[in-house]
């Protein structure tokens, strides 16, 4: 199970690094706050923008991609409904919930697994897509709506065209589909912005847990515990019925799809919660506890599938 071990071996160090860093001077609130906002506005978009540019845009009438978005939506719509139910959080905590019980660390978790279990990376960009350019659009929007305190369908309408994340993975979308292929030296720098974005969140990351005690945050134990629930226990088993019953998969797309449903949540659900203000808590600790599940529960996973 090297692969799998691996991925979440180097996504661990880089946390630790930050929150080292923290402990010793080096990052505080002021730091976090600076570089989720370099993330937010700059990398990140980059990053998006290089990743959708270089994807295969024929992926989007796969199966994986209807498989994914449904998989997603279910398990977003259970925390909503719990949501709704019990927490009765307002709009913006209930969107970062939603989207840390659903987004999945695909980039840099999901390729190096998918790669040690399957052979090939196929199904990771299928739900980079997904994420990208309907998942995270939605809940940004959300959120975006939520922070100017009151609803109006022009801003709902034209408020992803104003957020840089949104704009990169269209605008990748826009030159993807027309096979357009930039020069060296303008792919050179835009590869090098791109590459310092999982980096700069994960060190963000770990400096906001220094001084952070697991499940005492502000009375969001029950959150935190139903999105981690929901991440790593019941959206791999939503993908396995769905891809299993509904789409009728073989072997090995199954486990491709089962697979990337159970990586834990991204980075990105604690960027847009810190970027906003929303919801920080239950992203971070949602993201933390489901990487530290995530390796028990994807070993499960290609022991009792990949036989």
């Amino acid at each position: 199970m090297g692969g799998v071990l691996i991925g979440l071996a180097v996504i661990g160090v880089v946390i630790a690094v930050g929150y080292v860093a923290a402990r010793c001077g080096l990052g505080g609130e002021p730091t976090v706050s600076a570089l989720t906002r370099t993330a937010f506005f700059i990398t990140n978009p980059v990053l998006l923008f290089t990743v959708v540019l270089e994807s295969d845009i024929s992926v989007v009438f796969s199966a994986y991609v209807p498989l994914a978005l449904l998989t997603a939506a279910v398990t977003a719509l259970l925390y909503v409904t719990a949501s709704r139910l019990w927490f009765r959080r307002p709009m913006a905590e209930t969107a970062v919930g939603a989207m840390a019980s659903s987004y999945v660390n695909a980039n840099n978790i999901g390729i190096p697994i998918t790669l040690y279990a399957l052979g090939d990376a196929t199904p990771v960009a299928p739900v980079l897509l997904v994420q990208l350019l309907l998942l995270a659009p939605l809940v940004l929007t959300l959120l975006d709506l939520s922070a100017a305190g009151r609803f109006s369908p022009r801003l709902m309408l034209t408020q992803p065209f104003r957020n840089p994340m949104i704009i990169a993975s269209l605008l990748g979308v826009v030159l993807a589909a027309f096979h357009v292929k930039l020069p060296d030296p303008v792919m050179a720098p835009l590869e090098l912005l791109g590459g310092a974005a999982v980096p700069v969140v994960l060190l963000a990351f770990g400096m906001s847990l220094h001084g952070a005690r697991m499940l005492q945050s502000g009375g969001h134990r029950a959150e935190i515990l139903t999105a981690t629930v929901l991440k790593s226990a019941v959206m791999p088993a939503v993908a396995f019925a769905v891809g299993r019953f509904l789409f009728n998969l073989d072997h090995h797309m199954l486990l491709g799809v089962v697979l990337m449903a159970a990586l834990p949540s991204a980075q990105n659900v604690f960027l847009f919660a810190s970027k906003y203000g929303r919801g920080v808590a239950v992203a971070r600790e949602t993201i933390l506890m489901s990487t530290a599940a995530a390796a028990p529960v994807l070993v499960l996973i290609v022991w009792l599938l990949a036989g």
